[in-house]
């Protein structure tokens, strides 16, 4: 801007300055031009002569467009319309007053505008020019614009550089999953990009009003701890250079992770840069995996219960019994250990008759009166089915517990509306003297548990070495049965059964004998052992196959007469018996209705194995189904009616009763006379004497059986024995005595 006055205060003419004038004008880095009212150039200096490549006289009286480019050439009328229309309001100061001041500098201008410049050789460039007025110092001179141009082509390079980098900052701001505020230092939003306002779901007419404590207001609705949200933002503001990170909740779920830190220019604060991320899917996931792991430690937990625990009673399992046996022997030498090992007696019974449910209540109260008997820090275990066992460890009197555990189970229980008085038998082992180890002492227990059931059951017995004898024997007894069968060993003996109407024998019993070392073993020692160790089955076919054979004979003689086996609950368990026992019959020729199959009471127990569908097969076949040894077992008479049998066999414990011959035993006629109700036969066994066999006849027994008539023989004293049985019988007609009253 320049002004050229003289010193009465008018204003020379611009086209000729004064010499210090001029020699400012000539120094200035900035291309000078005076432009008169009309558009045309009064005066340039040397840097316009470089700027646009005319000389100072192809300049002036020049009109200054030639020097602008395309567009930009009505400009100059619309600044010089502009300074003229109002200059106060541009600069404020300036005053085109007539009256002004004879000696007034130039008034001030527009702000500098950009324009492109115009040389000589029509080439373009990038420019920024500044106008202001010239007043003359009378009302009536003449007014023109002083114009100052600047080259600013090489800021070009720079605005691209920074336009490129607040581009990339943007494109980066714009990008990041983060949501960005920026305030500044005085508090005020000073930017937010897109993903700010999404997150928070700011409307964008909110943040237009600039309102910040609006925006404050809509964030703050959305939090459930809003004051502390408030908190945390106090306390950075108090301490500018200070940085967090911490997480918010949202009342709808959500969860965002906060942080903050001071935006610095060098190393001044100038405000703080806040960044949030939504992190609601990765707390999910996250508590998805708590929570998995929250349940995979309690399966843990649970599964090692199961491992550790029985899960009917609650107490130790055979697992961790053993750990603790282990770890009691290995503890200081001298520390009593005590085993106490027990099985319920007749436990079989209680779940036949009253079902596995009864059984089930029976075991959890077993279980808890064992706790009750011992000490907090003593183990009690189940080790399976209706055996348990207690470890003591350093008890003074094993005895006194385990006579306690016995008592305590004598006292009877009410379960299903029954009452149950359940015994057990208990072994009691201990470490003495001798260096034992776990599976020893255990084996111990069980030989003294063994024992006490040989005694009588429902007590306990100390374990001593001569009862390791019975075991031995025991043992011996099922390895030497095993060779007896594989060799054919077993022998049948055949004791007849006397029929009280026709008075001779009509039934024949085929008996299993084993002969051992020139020794007979009796059959209540080899049976139970046959039937432990499975060889029951082999050796009742064999049984079965020897008196077919053998009494085939016999049996064709008289289609009247039978043949009666034993069969066991273990063969009947088979799905193939009575398949197997007719192919025996087809085999050997015998009519199946000559067959009479003999069971115990045991054998009904159990409503779910094949024994009645098994037994009614076989009655479909002809062959008849005697109930043996009736009396010691649990049935009762009123049973009797829905099972498939024939025959009803008074075990011998009755027939003993009966001494004088004149005794009260309605016990015995109940039998007799239900069975006759019921379409049974009765047949009584071990019969000894006369008097036994008339107080049975008068009775109505329809059949006898002892060694009145005939002990057991082998195949050829088969006939001898019913030739004998007949004469027994009757010379047993020929004398009666005396009867029953």
């Amino acid at each position: 801007m320049v002004s050229n006055s003289n010193g009465s205060g008018t204003v020379t003419s611009p086209a000729h300055p004064a010499p210090g004038v001029e020699a400012v004008l000539e120094s200035s880095p900035d291309a000078l031009l005076v432009i008169a009212g009309d558009g045309t150039i009064r005066l340039v200096n040397a840097a316009a002569e470089q700027m646009f490549g005319y000389t100072r006289g192809e300049l002036v009286g020049q009109d200054h467009r030639v020097l602008l480019a395309e567009g930009f050439r009505s400009g100059f009328h619309r600044l010089f319309f502009a300074l003229r229309r109002d200059p106060d309001a541009e600069s404020g100061t300036a005053s085109a007053s007539p009256s002004a001041s004879p000696a007034r500098p130039p008034t001030p201008g527009l702000p500098p505008v950009e324009a492109y410049g115009l040389r000589r050789d029509g080439t373009e460039f990038q420019a920024e020019v500044a106008c202001s007025l010239l007043v003359g110092d009378t009302a009536d001179a003449p007014v023109s614009m002083a114009a100052a141009v600047r080259d600013t082509s090489h800021r070009l390079a720079a605005d691209a550089g920074l336009r490129e980098a607040l581009s990339l900052l943007s494109a980066t701001l714009e990008s990041t999953a983060d949501g960005i505020l920026v305030v500044a230092g005085d508090g005020r939003i000073a930017s937010v990009n897109n993903r700010f306002t999404s997150m928070w779901g700011i409307p964008r007419q909110l943040l237009a009003t600039q309102d910040d404590e609006a925006v404050m207001g809509f964030v703050l609705d959305q939090l459930v701890d809003p004051a502390q949200f408030v908190e945390k933002i106090t306390a950075l503001y108090a301490d500018p250079a200070a940085e967090s990170h911490d997480v918010l909740a949202f009342r709808d779920g959500r969860t965002f992770e906060r942080y903050s830190r001071p935006q610095k220019v060098a190393d001044r604060v100038v405000g703080r840069v806040w960044s949030f991320r939504d992190v609601t899917p990765a707390r999910i996931a996250q508590d998805r995996i708590t929570q998995a792991m929250a349940d995979l430690a309690e399966q843990a937990a649970q599964l090692k219960a199961l491992a550790f625990q029985d899960p009917l009673t609650g107490l130790s399992n055979r697992q961790l019994f053993s750990d603790h046996l282990e770890a009691a022997l290995r503890g200081p030498c001298g520390t009593a250990v005590d085993v106490l090992l027990l099985d319920l007696d007749d436990f079989k019974e209680v779940n036949d008759i009253l079902g596995h449910h009864a059984g089930d209540q029976l075991l959890i109260e077993v279980g808890r009166r064992l706790r009750d008997c011992v000490r907090p820090n003593d183990v009690v275990a189940r080790l399976g089915g209706d055996e348990f066992v207690v470890l003591l460890v350093g008890s003074l009197d094993p005895g006194s517990v385990a006579e306690r555990i016995v008592a305590s189970l004598k006292v009877p229980l009410w379960i299903d509306g029954t009452m149950l008085r359940p015994s057990l038998s208990l072994g009691l082992a201990s470490i003495n003297e001798d260096a034992v180890d776990a599976s020893e002492l255990m084996r111990r227990a069980d030989v003294a548990m063994y024992a006490a059931k040989a005694a009588g059951k429902n007590r306990y017995l100390r374990f001593r070495p001569e009862m390791m004898k019975s075991l031995v024997e025991r043992t011996e007894l099922e390895a030497g049965l095993r060779l007896a069968v594989d060799a054919g060993q077993i022998t049948v003996h055949y004791q007849p059964i006397v029929s009280t109407r026709s008075g001779v024998v009509v039934t024949v019993e085929a008996l299993a004998r084993w002969e051992r070392d020139g020794e007979v073993v009796p059959p209540a020692q080899f049976i139970p052992a046959a039937e432990r160790s499975g060889l029951i089955v082999e050796m009742g076919t064999e049984v079965l196959l020897k008196g077919c054979t053998e009494l085939e004979p016999w049996l064709a003689e008289d289609p009247a007469r039978a043949l009666a086996v034993n069969v066991s609950g273990v063969q009947l368990q088979h799905g193939d018996f009575a398949e197997l026992l007719l192919a025996v019959a087809q085999n050997t020729g015998v009519d199946p209705r000559q067959l009479v199959v003999e069971v115990t009471e045991s054998v009904f127990f159990d409503d779910d194995c094949h024994v009645i569908q098994q037994l009614t097969a076989l009655r479909n076949a002809g062959v008849r189904v005697a109930l043996d040894d009736f009396g010691t077992g649990f049935s009762s008479l009123g049973r009797l009616q829905g099972l498939p049998v024939d025959t009803l066999k008074i075990d011998q414990s009755f027939t003993s009763m009966i001494h004088a011959g004149d005794e009260n035993l309605p016990i015995l006629s109940c039998m007799v006379a239900m069975a006759h109700g019921l379409g049974l036969s009765v047949t009584a066994e071990g019969v000894e004497t006369a008097v036994q066999a008339e107080y049975l006849m008068k009775l109505g027994c329809d059949s006898l059986q002892g060694f009145l008539f005939s002990r057991p023989t082998a195949g050829p004293g088969l006939r001898s024995g019913i030739a004998l049985s007949n004469d027994a019988f009757a010379a047993l007609r020929g004398e009666r005595v005396s009867g029953p009253r």
